[in-house]
């Protein structure tokens, strides 16, 4: 697998730096964020690295993608929010923080404020305990 050794999240996949994680495939990644927008905010990404969208490979992109509908499913099933945000954003302009591509997926509650990241880490125990229910209700 492709990696950038600078990279924090190919440093999750190689087991190199810690995450709360989800669930995996073959090639992609699901994981709780540490500085979520939201209760439940979770990280989909490729094991292999690429940095933006546009960099995307083919036959990674989709396994991204389908990881990321079965979270979304497992995050509506276990925390019911009223809506969940889920984007990708390309380049530092855009707002990207972590240059490997990344979908986030945010659950949403009828008039709470919009933000894309979070500005406090989260705790550790309790984004343990996000991780198990949303991965006890994946399809």
């Amino acid at each position: 697998m492709s990696s950038k050794a600078d990279c924090i999240f190919c440093k999750i996949v190689a087991g190199e730096a810690a995450a709360t994680k989800i669930t995996e495939t073959e090639h992609a990644l699901a994981f709780m964020d540490l500085f979520p927008a939201s209760e439940g905010h979770a990280l989909v990404i490729p094991k292999i690295h690429y940095e933006n969208l546009f960099e995307a490979t083919p036959d990674t992109l989709p396994e991204v993608h389908l990881l990321s509908r079965r979270v979304a499913r497992a995050i509506k099933a276990a925390l019911a929010p009223d809506g969940l945000m889920v984007f990708q954003l390309n380049g530092a302009a855009a707002g990207q923080s972590v240059f490997h591509y990344h979908a986030h997926l945010i659950p949403r509650t009828t008039g709470s404020e919009f933000k894309l990241h979070g500005r406090e880490r989260a705790d550790d125990a309790q984004l343990a305990a996000l991780a198990r229910r949303i991965s006890n209700a994946l399809e």
